[in-house]
């Protein structure tokens, strides 16, 4: 699966920072009913490894990783059987690691200058991150101009209330978000925001 078929499958990616392995296959089940099936588990917890080997388990999952910041953690990634990679940066010791290993990789930009890295590694889809506070919308169709074969996933500060916005931008696929797994949220309200979430690229 390519990184731009799992970007097209779901016009939100939730953005997952999971404390109790225990909770992750509820939630997945969740997400993936309300028909968000692309989900991004962020290295940020010491639960995130097992999380991903609990959500691999729900029928229609497609599990990731996010926060990936070096190579030794992708290396972890790929033995919790992760479908793909999202970084908050990119370097070019990562970036070709990943590239080389064929896994599905969205690298994490905010200018010109990580664009251009991501293309001499051969890569046009990216995350626009941290989205809001690197300029919004307009800092990025200033960015998608010189960079018209790119494709973008913008994280960051992203709200149901402008959500609409950066998905009507064409180079946009998809927007990354955790406002559908708000804190102390039951599952049937995680699964009614997924499916409102889903429901967005119309």
């Amino acid at each position: 699966m390519s990184i731009e078929t799992i970007m097209r499958t779901s016009a939100v990616i939730p953005v997952l920072v999971i404390d109790d392995a225990a909770t992750a296959r509820p939630l997945a089940e969740a997400l993936v009913a309300g028909g968000l099936k692309v989900l991004e588990v962020t290295l940020r917890t010491p639960a995130a490894l097992d999380a991903i080997r609990e959500m691999k388990k729900v029928p229609g999952a497609i599990v990731g990783a996010g926060t990936v910041v070096n190579t030794d953690q992708f290396a972890q990634v790929m033995d919790a059987g992760g479908e793909f990679i999202v970084s908050p940066g990119l370097t070019d010791r990562l970036g070709q690691v990943i590239v080389e290993s064929g896994v599905p990789f969205l690298p994490g930009i905010a200018n010109a200058g990580d664009i251009m890295r991501g293309y001499d590694l051969g890569l046009r889809h990216f995350k626009f991150f941290p989205a809001e506070t690197s300029g919004g919308l307009k800092a990025l169709k200033a960015l998608a101009a010189p960079f018209y074969e790119a494709k973008f996933c913008p994280t960051g500060g992203i709200t149901p209330a402008t959500a609409l916005d950066w998905l009507g931008f064409d180079p946009v696929l998809c927007v990354g978000g955790s406002w559908v797994t708000p804190k102390g949220a039951s599952m049937a309200e995680v699964e009614a925001l997924a499916r409102e979430a889903a429901g967005m690229r119309g």
